[in-house]
């Protein structure tokens, strides 16, 4: 177990397990701490890959909390600081693959988000789960254009989310999340592509009908709800066949999308 030191006003992981290889996906080298740290989308912070890096180095992640509602018995509240001390984080390393045609292989800091559901009583009525995002145009600049319908919704399948796999993150490399990739809870779906893998998340509603996502709402006809990774389903504007590898230089040549990004 490690003992990780952390900065002033973050959220300390107290215990991190080492990596647990049933979550883990090492075909190929891992993709730098400052890669996966300064090229991101995450549009509350500006467009281009390096502006979430720029402009958020200042947002304020503590306190924060996160509320349980819809199709549950009883809703609940609880803070950041309270859902990393009641579910230790673990080393997954998966892929990221994102829509536009690259990929990471990120050693995410996290646990499955079916723990954090089964907290509450979720009634039979729940088929869906959609997340929120937080609003914060104050913080968030990008928030204060119309890019997309604020604040960011996403959503699974009931049975997506409760996915082993499905993961709550909270951090990278042993460190605590960065602010640019989604600080300080996160939701990742390594079998869909990275859009459909909410960030900063401050509600989590369980539901009786499909959720209409913030990408589905922005342009119907190229995001639909499920967003698995598919090679032989192209984007409406390019394929999906192969990927660029973030870290291995603009001559290197793109590698084959797996189906479901290797995950299936």
């Amino acid at each position: 177990i490690k003992s990780i030191g952390l900065g002033v006003g973050s959220i300390s992981l107290s215990s991190i397990p080492f990596l647990n290889n049933a979550y883990s996906q090492n075909k190929t080298k891992l993709t730098s701490y400052e890669d996966i740290t300064t090229y991101n989308n995450y549009y509350e912070f500006g467009t281009s890959k390096s502006d979430p890096y720029r402009n958020s180095k200042e947002f304020i992640t503590k306190p924060w909390s996160v509320t349980i509602e819809g199709e549950v018995e009883n809703s609940v509240t609880i803070s950041a600081e309270e859902i990393i001390s009641l579910f230790p984080s673990e080393e997954r390393i998966y892929k990221l693959r994102c829509v536009e045609g690259w990929s990471m292989v990120i050693p995410w800091m996290g646990f499955s988000l079916s723990k954090l559901l089964n907290k509450v009583s979720i009634k039979n009525t729940a088929k869906f789960v959609e997340f929120e995002s937080v609003y914060d145009p104050e913080q968030m600049k990008g928030q204060r254009y119309p890019v997309l319908n604020w604040p960011y919704r996403e959503g699974l399948r009931i049975d997506e989310a409760m996915h082993p796999i499905t993961t709550v993150v909270t951090g990278v490399y042993g460190k605590t999340l960065p602010n640019q990739n989604g600080a300080p809870l996160r939701i990742f779906v390594p079998w869909k592509y990275g859009f459909k893998s909410a960030k900063a998340i401050v509600k989590i509603k369980l539901v009786e009908n499909m959720p209409t996502s913030s990408w589905m709402r922005s342009s119907p006809r190229e995001y639909g709800f499920y967003s698995n990774v598919n090679p032989n389903v192209s984007h409406p504007r390019w394929s999906q066949a192969t990927e660029r590898v973030i870290g291995e230089g603009i001559l290197a040549p793109r590698i084959e999308t797996e189906m479901f990004n290797g995950y299936g």
